[in-house]
């Protein structure tokens, strides 16, 4: 989406210096395009919400460290004032055109909510699990997120689902009984994605379900069935944005963060079955398939796609490191398999370098072409 948005805003001052739009409509069409991208990050929103973290933070120690010196009416109303200023406070402030500082202010309430379900419990003794008082908590927040269509918030019960996931899935350092109502729930959350436009909440909540297939597996070791499942889904996720690119794109609300995501996925499964049979003579058969999928990505979609050819970059490396230290214990001269990897690599690094070149020069023709 990041790409999108940086075409359709030079395609807006080409039209515009055209003399086919005026200046007015030109900054519409451009707020208009930032509005509904869902994914303009700028580093003056990242300090903003380092900002809001840090502030919720400092206010929050504040009152845990002076707890028993507030009358137990005084700390419930010094909690709900938190909450209702970072609220009320928030939306002030995006009304006014201030949307940093304003997704800041609800991450600073949604912070001081989660503190609110721990300490009134304490004021009040009330004993309880702690996945159940995090499901709370990101339950609140995504209804927050609702209503005040934030997608920092909704970035937060993300976060907030995965960690009852994870708290769920684990019993000390052993996995007990993963929760399958994860699904639904992830589900309800990427549909409110698209209502508060948080395009990174649903790379988060596809992350989450990687893990969860991978979590799923190793409960019973038994079946491939989830990571053949994700694997499966990843790859028709992948065609299906390549053959219907404009339902796929509708349907994710990725941009082309879908490409990225499905070959993500895709290398997630096979690297689980990888893991299974690290020990095997089997363990090379998913390592070609990895192989061969990252390859087949790069040709496919790698070419209009930058974001997928560093991410496919990085995936090729981090697969020939991981057959490498697989491998090593096994071959019997050490030194063979540092100049067989020491050639793939140069050839790996002579093929990126041509294929960029292919791009560099292709794209003045391509565009010379549409224009």
């Amino acid at each position: 989406m990041a790409s999108y948005l940086s075409k359709i805003k030079r395609d807006i001052s080409r039209w515009r210096e055209a003399g086919l739009i005026d200046e007015k409509t030109a900054r519409a069409l451009s707020l208009d395009a930032e509005r509904n991208s869902g994914s303009s990050v700028s580093f003056g929103s990242v300090l903003a919400m380092m900002a809001a973290a840090l502030f919720a933070a400092a206010v929050l120690i504040f009152i845990a460290a002076n707890w028993e010196a507030f009358p137990r009416l005084a700390r419930v109303g010094m909690l709900f004032s938190l909450i209702l200023a970072g609220y009320v406070g928030g939306a002030a402030l995006k009304l006014s055109g201030r949307e940093a500082a304003g997704e800041g202010a609800f991450v600073v309430a949604a912070a001081g909510f989660g503190a609110s379900i721990a300490l009134i419990a304490q004021i009040y003794h009330m004993s309880g699990d702690e996945a159940e008082a995090v499901f709370l908590w990101g339950a609140g927040t995504a209804l927050a997120a609702a209503i005040l269509r934030s997608g920092a918030l909704t970035a937060g019960a993300a976060l907030l689902a995965g960690a009852w996931m994870l708290m769920k899935a684990s019993d000390g350092w052993t996995l007990a009984a993963l929760p399958l109502s994860y699904l639904a729930v992830a589900a309800v959350l990427y549909a409110l994605s698209f209502w508060t436009r948080s395009v990174l909440a649903r790379h988060l909540l596809l992350l989450s379900l990687y893990l969860f297939a991978f979590l799923f597996y190793w409960r019973d070791e038994s079946a491939f069935t989830a990571p053949i499942l994700l694997i499966a889904a990843a790859s028709a996720a992948f065609v299906a944005g390549r053959l219907y690119p404009e339902q796929a794109q509708r349907l994710s609300g990725l941009g082309e963060g879908l490409s990225v995501q499905a070959l993500a996925g895709f290398l997630a499964g096979i690297g689980t079955i990888q893991i299974a049979l690290v020990e095997k003579p089997d363990f090379v058969y998913p390592t070609v398939v990895a192989f061969a999928g990252i390859v087949a990505a790069l040709l496919v979609a790698g070419r209009e796609n930058r974001a997928l050819r560093w991410f496919a970059y990085a995936a090729f490396a981090f697969n020939l490191c991981f057959l490498y230290v697989v491998m090593l214990g096994t071959m019997m001269d050490t030194a063979a398999f540092f100049l067989l990897a020491g050639l793939t690599l140069s050839v790996l690094a002579w093929l990126i370098a041509r294929f960029e070149r292919r791009i560099a020069a292709d794209g003045p023709g391509l565009a010379g072409d549409a224009a």
